[in-house]
């Protein structure tokens, strides 16, 4: 059996069925609820492999069927005349803080791979990723050994969500600026955003602005509404 399906028979789903669609449920749930987000984390924490690599079950690359979500009014889209030239910001717990332009970010060693996006909807997609590891961007900054959790930020009206450090170092969690052998549309996330096949679609930020490596987890735009925080899959 492999992990995905016995987390699910393991009923770790039960806190984002709870909780879900932006609402942390009846005050009489709460405590079944935190119970229930407690328990989720710890077994996908134990269930979870560094070197566990996803292997999408389809060859067909979902394309422009891939949706576009986002929280801001209309489609965001870097506005340079009244921003300046976009940048990745690397910094917190770091030893030397990153700021990499696109140029630069596409200059870095590349992965590009076919992965699994899991929505917490209930649907997958298939689609290949070009980006860099975020394992290489902690190490060209130096992240110091008291990073537990990486925040991920946005300019979608500042969303945001937290990872743990581990499943941010996951050999397939990427910074991605290209998709399907095209540089990122709007739509998806440009100039870059965050993909993983690890976690909820949720967790996977994007109109990525900056990358901080923290002490403690901050939690997130969808996690402090009740969905829930570490969301692996």
């Amino acid at each position: 059996m492999d992990r995905r399906a016995f987390i699910h028979m393991g009923g770790a789903s039960l806190a984002a069925f709870l909780a879900a669609c932006n609402s942390f449920g009846p005050k009489s749930a709460k405590p079944l609820l935190r119970l229930a987000e407690r328990g989720n984390e710890k077994l996908e924490r134990d269930l979870f492999r560094h070197t566990s690599i996803d292997v999408p079950g389809s060859s067909r690359l979902v394309g422009r069927g891939m949706p576009s979500y986002y929280i801001s009014d209309t489609v965001p889209v870097w506005d340079a005349a009244a921003r300046g030239t976009w940048t990745l910001e690397v910094t917190g717990l770091v030893r030397r803080p990153l700021r990499l332009t696109l140029d630069q970010l596409t200059k870095l060693p590349a992965l590009r791979q076919r992965q699994d996006h899991f929505c917490v909807e209930g649907w997958t997609a298939v689609s290949e990723w070009t980006g860099v590891r975020v394992s290489e961007l902690a190490r060209l900054a130096q992240v110091t050994p008291e990073a537990a959790y990486v925040d991920f930020q946005s300019f979608d009206s500042d969303y945001h969500e937290s990872w743990d450090l581990e499943s941010a170092l996951h050999p397939q969690t990427m910074i991605a600026y290209g998709r399907e052998g095209r540089p990122l549309g709007a739509a998806w996330g440009a100039p870059a955003r965050l993909h993983s096949p690890v976690k909820l679609g949720y967790k996977n930020v994007k109109y990525l602005t900056r990358i901080a490596f923290l002490p403690e987890r901050n939690g997130g735009y969808w996690s402090d509404q009740g969905y829930e925080w570490y969301a692996g899959v």
